[in-house]
């Protein structure tokens, strides 16, 4: 990245284009801008790896999913749409009925019968989500109009199960439900939340079979791994760049300051980080500030924390027949597990198969708990898992061979997984469009551009959704100086 002052007649092959982070959002807006003829892009990563939230690795069998996992639905899913353009459906498989046809374990050992968990799971994943009409002019939050629908329909059961199970299973399916959301409660989260996100039809758990996410990257880069070759981007991505000023307003062009002291000038930056490091640094990171309709949509939208656990077994966790397992708690079985040091077990809601994975479990944290899981040693938080499993299960547990868990909030690069509407954000009446909105001179130019998942209105917290905001602000660019070639 040249250092010198841009010449008076900018072009895509001499205008400089500085990229922050190397995540799905900014892949996209790099290679789209490469191939459209910007010669002169650098993309600056704060971690030492390239990929964001999309971090598959080696585990056990073959990979794991640290972050990103599915690609969830089918139309109007650009990264579906990429393979089946390129004829390469066949890299994904439907996860099947993993996460619906689970088992319900209390913690008295006694498992719930099948037939009451069926009706159960029809009711919280099909029949509440279906009346959108009653979301639309309720003006509470999502978890109160859910918890109001729920015992509706099991008030109209004719055959009611036991209401203290049915009061258990709702808590841990409100949990489950929280790995969608990335909320801390549902009663935090906005109905606008659901009424904004615009839902991919198709299956929505289609996994990478042994290849994990990192597949979607390559073909992005256009190379087969690029993890040893960067294709498209060669030489134009630099890891450990922390970026520490930007000040958007400088005479020179865009001068960005890195934590190492280094001094990049720009003419354009499309900045990605996630909306957590926004939150925590919007202040100290551009000079000037940011404009209040931008700074109150950094502080109105949430970037919420969902973590994962990954046991690896010496042979199959049995009994091999389960899919999956969720836990439900006896209310004296809670009292008691609050007034622990282990009380964020609470949030740990269940355990699944992994596809191509037949050694594996994989389990699931939401929320504050999920927050204060990352301040543990792995060896507590291995302990307290294993006594969470068999406290649980019926069955001799083994020790696991490997664990590994992942930390998405204590990473001063991320600060949590992916973003949510809430009641604050209702509240303070913004939304991803004003994250969205760049930053313009006077002759309309973008300045500052804003990408990433959090910055789309319909598809947030996605990789499509983050894909697809890259592209829009590659765009945006593109767009600008063919306008600005044709008035010449």
């Amino acid at each position: 990245m040249a250092l010198v002052t841009s010449s008076l007649v900018q072009t895509p092959q001499s205008v400089r284009v500085v990229v922050i982070g190397s995540g799905p959002s900014g892949i996209a807006a790099a290679t789209r801008l490469v191939e459209a003829g910007f010669n002169d892009v650098l993309i600056l990563e704060a971690e030492s790896r390239v990929g964001g939230r999309i971090y598959t690795i080696p585990f056990a069998d073959s990979v794991i999913d640290l972050g990103a996992q599915w690609c969830h639905g089918e139309k109007n899913n650009v990264v579906y749409e990429t393979l089946e353009r390129l004829n390469l459906l066949n890299l994904l498989e439907t996860t099947g009925d993993t996460y619906f046809k689970f088992k319900c374990v209390r913690s008295n050992k006694d498992i719930v019968p099948d037939k009451v968990v069926s009706k159960l799971t029809e009711i919280f994943y099909e029949i509440i989500p279906s009346r959108e009409d009653e979301l639309k002019s309720y003006e509470g939050s999502a978890g109160a109009i859910m918890t109001e629908m729920f015992w509706k329909e099991i008030d109209k059961l004719a055959e009611k199960p036991d209401r203290t199970v049915v009061k258990e299973y709702f808590e841990t399916a409100k949990k489950a439900n929280l790995s969608l959301e990335a909320a801390d409660t549902m009663f935090e989260v906005s109905p606008s939340n659901a009424l904004q996100f615009e839902t991919s039809e198709g299956d929505q758990n289609l996994n990478w079979k042994d290849k994990g996410y990192q597949t979607f990257l390559n073909l992005l880069l256009k190379t087969d791994d690029y993890k040893k070759n960067l294709g498209l981007l060669g030489d134009k991505i630099q890891v450990c760049q922390r970026v520490k000023h930007i000040e958007w307003q400088h005479e020179d062009g865009i001068k960005i300051t890195l934590f190492s002291g280094k001094i990049i000038v720009a003419d354009h930056v499309v900045c990605t980080t996630s909306l957590g490091v926004l939150k925590e640094s919007h202040k100290s990171l551009f000079q000037p500030s940011l404009p209040l309709s931008k700074i109150r949509a950094i502080e109105g939208l949430k970037l919420g924390t969902v973590n994962k656990f990954f046991l690896e077994f010496e042979k199959p966790f049995e009994p091999v027949d389960w899919v999956g397992f969720n836990f439900l708690w006896l209310e004296e079985d809670l009292m008691a597990l609050r007034e622990t040091e282990r009380f964020w077990l609470e949030n740990v809601f269940g355990f699944y198969r992994v596809a191509h994975q037949p050694r594996l479990m994989q389990g699931w944290i939401v929320g504050r708990h999920a927050r204060y899981m990352e301040t543990l040693s792995e060896k507590e938080v291995l302990e307290a898992l294993m006594w969470l499993l068999r406290k649980f299960l019926s069955h001799p547990v083994p020790e696991p061979i490997k664990f590994t868990r992942t930390q998405w909030y204590t990473n001063c690069n991320f600060r949590g997984t992916y973003s949510l509407r809430t009641m604050y954000t209702d509240e303070l009446r913004t939304g991803a469009w004003d994250l969205a909105a760049p930053l313009i001179d006077g002759d309309g130019k973008p300045i500052v551009q804003f990408a990433g998942e959090a910055t789309n209105s319909h598809h947030f917290g996605t990789v499509h959704g983050a894909t697809e905001s890259g592209w829009r602000e590659a765009d945006r660019l593109i767009h600008f100086y063919q306008k600005k070639s044709l008035t010449k």
